[in-house]
């Protein structure tokens, strides 16, 4: 399992005194508040960064990152990807599993038949969507329903499928 887990992405400087604007993808967005140190990863290394949370309004998170004072100095981060260390993360609710824990796990139907490797998680809607790549380099997209994957493992990288389920709402890309 992963040691960071990412919980936004940078979008642009805002204003003159150094704040940025985060898109927020914790489940919590209020917990940027107590977040005092995050991390910006570089071919696989993690860099600790102050945060200082200015206020959190409609969806996005707006905060000073290593104490940049001006619009130029907090450029630097447009574009990143900002991490949590998973020790100072909210834990999971009950039956839930990080984003990042999912992410590489491989399907399996109960044949033993292997759908694909989980690639991606889309958060639109009330039900997310895995999106897989296949075998075949294909790809394939499931909506995220107890039917489709009665069993998931992310200790052991694994997904179960129900295949019959599985047919009738996979969206298939070859």
């Amino acid at each position: 399992m992963r040691d960071y887990l990412m919980i936004g992405t940078v979008l642009k400087p805002q204003g003159i005194r150094g704040e940025v604007k985060i898109k927020p993808y914790a489940a919590d967005m209020d917990l940027f508040a107590s977040w005092t140190t995050l991390y910006l990863e570089d071919h696989g290394s993690f860099t600790a960064v102050d945060c200082a949370v200015r206020r959190i309004h409609e969806g996005f998170v707006y905060a000073v990152l290593d104490k940049s004072a001006t619009a130029g100095a907090a450029e630097q981060y447009r574009g990143r990807d900002l991490y949590i260390d998973r020790a100072h993360a909210a834990p999971p609710e009950d039956g839930a599993v990080y984003i990042a824990d999912l992410v590489g796990c491989e399907a399996v139907d109960e044949n033993g038949q292997v759908v694909g490797t989980l690639t991606d998680v889309l958060q639109h809607g009330s039900v997310d969507t895995w999106v897989f790549r296949t075998p075949d380099g294909g790809s394939l997209m499931v909506p995220a329903l107890l039917a489709v994957f009665p069993e998931v493992d992310p200790a052991a990288r694994r997904i179960s499928v129900c295949a019959e389920r599985l047919r009738e709402v996979a969206v298939l890309d070859h």
